[in-house]
């Protein structure tokens, strides 16, 4: 009997060799990995030859199931292939195939599977089981077009030596993979040292292995306490300040120490630095807020002094609210939105100047590359938009109603202070810096970056591909 097959093919903005070399090099799973799926990596021996192996935990059907897949027929720049060994299939088959055309190529993904219970299983989990293939290749594609033409763009085919803190974090376990797939190496900066290649650094006691950031290329700061991780008091608002002002200092002026220091730091800070202005259009030039927020954004950009005393370029991020199912604040509003209970904050009418988290690893890279880009830059898309606009997308792109407002008061007898300054703040901040640096966003529009983000693509228009600047698609899937 023949098995189910499903097929996508999709031309790549690069030769075939380049695209292959991606797919080989660390990294390149934890980018193929849709942010909306539970997959645990536990273990991995070998690499993408004959005989490597990746033994993984999915979620399937509601429960934890393991998935152990070992690859096989490999051909050097055109071919690798895994095959389940053990996991929730009956059988599973999967080519990744890089076909050159031209001077670039197609990617193409061919699978062959059979589900448990044979046709009894088909017939109840088929039809679900390839609209999530659908999904999951459709973003694997465009994840694997954008990085490489983002790798092309800003790269040019040199690597770089990159030190990054809070390299686990949202940003940095999204950031590390995406750069080592490009073929940068990347050396954590972290407080337990856990490989020889890794820097110790505790940060309070203004302790950091300075001598192995030697040699270094640029660095990446984006440590610090979680903001929202719990309602504020004043022992949590200094965890909060000391974490960003003490660990940048400590970091800035060992960087100053070294005999040859990186020519760059881009280092976090976040659009709290303007405090709750309503409807004020916010640029790089706009003076600073009031309040604890913005004193803590100014405080921290300002420990950057010994680094930029040092002949270091920095270039200080002012993240606004980063977009991802993986954590923050979109994380935290899908279960009521899913349920069908969510809806605007207050009176809806603050505006919400959000990123997506791809867009975030976009301009960390552009910062990085970009000689001209210095000081403060506005990390958000150029289309902020009220949280009642917001509320309503996101209700959209899953299909739910949002006829559940928090009130104001509410907010705050939940939260306290937090409340005022993060959910019923109001923050119209726009990426002057950026534009004309000339960062060119790969998501602007809302619902086009939560569609990416959930999975939630639809049927694709001439439309979508208008926005998907990177992407050319051809071929679709075939069962």
């Amino acid at each position: 009997m023949k098995l189910p097959h499903f097929l996508l093919r999709t031309p790549m903005p690069a030769p075939a060799d380049r695209v292959f070399a991606w797919h080989c090099r660390p990294g390149a799973f934890e980018r193929l990995t849709p942010p909306w799926e539970n997959v645990k990596v536990l273990e991995q021996t070998g690499t993408i030859e004959n005989g490597g192996r990746v033994i993984l935990m999915v979620r399937a059907g509601g429960f934890w199931r393991r998935w152990v897949a070992q690859h096989g027929d490999y051909q050097q720049g055109r071919q690798f292939c895994d095959v389940q060994v053990e996991g929730p299939f009956r059988s599973w088959r999967h080519c990744h195939r890089v076909v050159p055309d031209g001077d670039l190529c197609i990617l193409e993904d061919d699978i062959e599977y059979a589900l448990p219970m044979g046709s009894l299983g088909d017939f109840v989990g088929g039809a679900l089981l390839r609209h999530k293939l659908e999904r999951m290749f459709r973003y694997r594609h465009e994840i694997t077009a954008r990085d490489l033409a983002l790798h092309q763009k800003y790269s040019e085919g040199s690597t770089m030596r990159i030190a990054i803190t809070g390299s686990t974090g949202l940003v940095g376990s999204a950031l590390v993979p995406f750069l080592t797939s490009g073929g940068h190496e990347v050396v954590p900066i972290v407080r337990n040292r856990t490989s020889g290649e890794d820097v110790s650094w505790t940060p309070e006691a203004g302790l950091i292995d300075a001598e192995r950031l030697e040699g270094l290329d640029a660095v990446v700061h984006l440590a610090g306490e979680n903001i929202a991780a719990r309602r504020w008091n004043a022992a949590q608002k200094a965890r909060i300040r000391d974490s960003r002002i003490q660990g940048t200092k400590v970091l800035c002026e060992a960087l100053a120490r070294l005999r040859r220091p990186p020519r760059v730091l881009v280092s976090a800070s976040a659009i709290g630095f303007y405090g709750n202005r309503g409807d004020e259009e916010l640029t790089e030039a706009s003076a600073s807020g009031t309040g604890f927020l913005p004193e803590v954004c100014r405080e921290w950009e300002a420990a950057t002094v010994a680094a930029e005393k040092a002949g270091i370029r920095v270039v200080h991020l002012r993240f606004g609210i980063i977009l991802s199912p993986k954590g923050g604040a979109l994380a935290q509003m899908l279960t009521p939105f899913r349920l069908g209970v969510g809806g605007r904050l207050g009176n809806g009418r603050q505006a919400m100047s959000w990123i997506a988290l791809d867009d975030v690893v976009g301009t960390i890279y552009h910062g990085l590359a970009t000689e001209t880009l210095r000081g403060p830059v506005n990390t958000v898309a150029p289309k902020p938009v009220t949280n009642l606009e917001f509320t309503k997308t996101l209700g959209r792109v899953l299909g739910r109603p949002t006829m559940f407002p928090v009130p104001g008061f509410l907010a705050r007898l939940a939260f306290g202070e937090m409340a005022n300054d993060l959910l019923l703040a109001s923050t119209r901040v726009v990426p002057e810096a950026l534009l004309d640096s000339g960062y060119e966003f790969l998501y602007p529009d809302l619902e086009h970056a939560l569609r990416h983000l959930l999975g939630r693509y639809g049927t694709m228009t001439p439309d979508d591909s208008a926005n998907l600047p990177h992407l050319r698609r051809e071929a679709g899937t075939s069962t």
